[in-house]
């Protein structure tokens, strides 16, 4: 099987430019291509996981990937999936988050003697003359291309309308292709599906300032069988870094994929062999448990490493046959939380992160979906004092599958 053979089995091709050579780029290992990364968060999330993992699968056949993260691209902010204007950010924000993104980037990407690399589109854009701009590239581009373009016409539909400055984006990411064509020979662009518009302005504007060929491909989204993208908890975004998700957390997510989405999964995220993928297809009831238990462990490993994949494994199983919180993520309190001594349930489970709210929490402790340290409690004004907080603390429960040890400094 071939290179592209296997991305194509693997469900992470959405859409092509001229495949018969894109696929023998690809498959001969001589692909330099790229995917960007705006740096609007510090650090990464799931949703940049199949990205990264891509690249590093292109890597591995000989092809060579550029990470870009967007210095100077954010500072306007990408419209597409957006009912409203990104927030704007300060230029120190901004490369506070690119430094963070390349520590994570190399745990995928080896940047290592010249086999990966890792540009900052704030080096050229933030450096453009608006008029040059205007006459070297703006000619190039169709107003009314760019309105029919999906990611411009959904924001054109609403009340708030589409600003000059978002609208500027796609313009900003085709010269990005076009400045990486001329100075790394990058044939090739990688993508999110909702890319799709901006990466064949790119292609087109290669094509008619240099006269050359270059490559779109856009990687399947990651959407759960309801439809809904993943990488997505009650609590927001699953993150890449430990800080912000531990390993235990990341972990318990992809254990708790719906069985609808495991095979997937593991398809789409992780490097197993397909032959054995195969395999678990046919498994059926609480073998696919252990198939979820798979795929968690092996995303974890690649996230974090073995060695928290096994801390993590060895926690999750700890916790459901013995209710052990060795290795449970911890919320620490303080007194400034406690009232009288004491906190509200509902508080607690707004803190904890296990309710969104407090009308959700109530909900979830009269349904009977609430337990501390093993007892259920279907009071919604039940409190929790601060001597049961102290020491080890407590081992909230909501649900089957969402626990937190919650203990007061």
């Amino acid at each position: 099987m071939t290179v592209y053979e296997e991305l194509v089995e693997r469900g992470l091709i959405a859409q092509v430019t001229d495949e018969d050579e894109l696929k023998e780029l690809i498959n001969a290992g001589k692909a330099t291509f790229y995917i960007g990364f705006d740096a609007t968060a510090d650090s990464l999330h799931v949703g940049h996981f199949m990205a990264l993992c891509l690249m590093k699968r292109l890597q591995m056949a000989g092809n060579k990937p550029i990470a870009l993260v967007g210095g100077g691209t954010t500072m306007i902010g990408d419209p597409s999936g957006r009912t409203d204007m990104r927030q704007m950010m300060t230029p120190e924000m901004i490369n506070h988050n690119c430094e963070c993104f390349k520590k994570q980037m190399s745990k995928f990407i080896d940047f290592s003697d010249g086999k990966a690399i890792l540009a900052n589109n704030a080096d050229w854009l933030l450096d453009l003359n608006y008029v040059d701009v205007l006459r070297e590239v703006g000619a190039c581009f169709s107003v009314n291309r760019m309105l029919s373009a999906e990611c411009y016409k959904q924001r054109m539909d609403r009340e708030g309308g589409l600003t000059f400055l978002e609208f500027n984006y796609m313009i900003m990411q085709a010269y990005d292709f076009y400045k990486l064509y001329q100075t790394y020979g990058c044939q090739m662009q990688l993508g999110g599906n909702d890319q799709w518009s901006n990466m064949l302005a790119g292609t087109d504007l290669i094509r008619r300032k240099l006269g050359k060929n270059a490559y779109a491909m856009t990687i399947t989204l990651l959407l759960n069988s309801e439809g809904k993208k993943m990488g997505k908890t009650q609590s927001g975004a699953v993150w890449l870094d430990p800080n912000k998700t531990s390993p235990f957390e990341f972990y318990q997510y992809w254990r708790n994929v719906a069985d609808a989405d495991v095979i997937k999964c593991l398809k789409m995220l992780t490097f197993l062999p397909l032959e054995e993928i195969k395999e678990m297809e046919k498994w059926e009831g609480s073998e696919l448990n252990k198939a979820k238990e798979i795929l968690a462990f092996e995303l974890t490993k690649l996230v974090h490493s073995e060695e928290e994949a096994i801390k993590a494994q060895e926690g999750a199983r700890a916790l459901f046959t013995t209710g052990d919180a060795a290795n449970m993520p911890t919320v620490e309190l303080t007194e400034a939380d406690l009232t009288d001594g004491a906190i509200t349930l509902v508080d607690l489970l707004v803190k904890a992160e296990l309710a969104s709210s407090k009308s959700d929490a109530r909900r979830n402790i009269e349904q009977g979906g609430v337990a501390v340290d093993g007892e259920k409690i279907e009071d919604t004004k039940a409190t929790v004092s601060k001597d049961q907080l102290s020491g080890d603390g407590v081992v909230v429960k909501r649900g089957k599958k969402k626990f937190k040890k919650v203990v007061v400094k």
